[in-house]
């Protein structure tokens, strides 16, 4: 419920609109744009790994890792397998969507970015706290295949390929 509210309240009250894209090759530029904003935590995870693995006390770099190196290194792994699953469906999103509802996809992009912080935040503090974080990116991705599978079969079967 909060993901919807979240996206709806942004949509409204934050005062900037989507450009101009009348093509569908506009539209992924814009989509790829954006989606460079999402990358930020896992670059960021990936700085946190990298440092926390040098600073770890383990005197065999392929050796059992510890529990803060796992965290991280666990983190990043999960952020790129969600994003790049993220970022197909919202390149097919940008396809299918009408110009006044553009604006959607840098608040997914954020959405996503914002998530997977909380994902990350709770996960350092126990496993059971991460499932919040988690159905916080992986739901609006479904929400997002179910329109793409909709929109593919439904509303437009003739240009499936095309």
């Amino acid at each position: 419920l909060l993901c919807p509210c979240l996206i709806y309240g942004a949509y409204i009250f934050l005062p900037f609109d989507a450009p101009l894209l009348p093509t569908v090759s506009t539209r992924l530029v814009y989509t790829l744009r954006c989606a460079a904003f999402a990358t930020f935590p896992i670059v960021l995870g990936m700085i946190v790994s990298g440092i926390s693995r040098l600073c770890s006390s383990a005197l065999e770099p392929f050796g059992e890792l510890h529990r803060e190196v796992e965290i991280h290194r666990t983190y990043v792994s999960q952020s790129v397998h969600l994003f790049i699953l993220y970022f197909f469906n919202m390149a097919v999103l940008a396809t299918y969507l009408p110009q006044e509802l553009l604006k959607l996809i840098p608040l997914l992009t954020g959405l996503f970015a914002i998530s997977r912080l909380i994902f990350w935040l709770s996960y350092a503090i126990g496993r059971s706290f991460r499932a919040f974080g988690f159905s916080m990116t992986f739901l609006p991705l479904l929400a997002m295949l179910l329109w793409n599978l909709y929109g593919m079969f439904i509303l437009e079967p003739e240009n499936l390929l095309s």
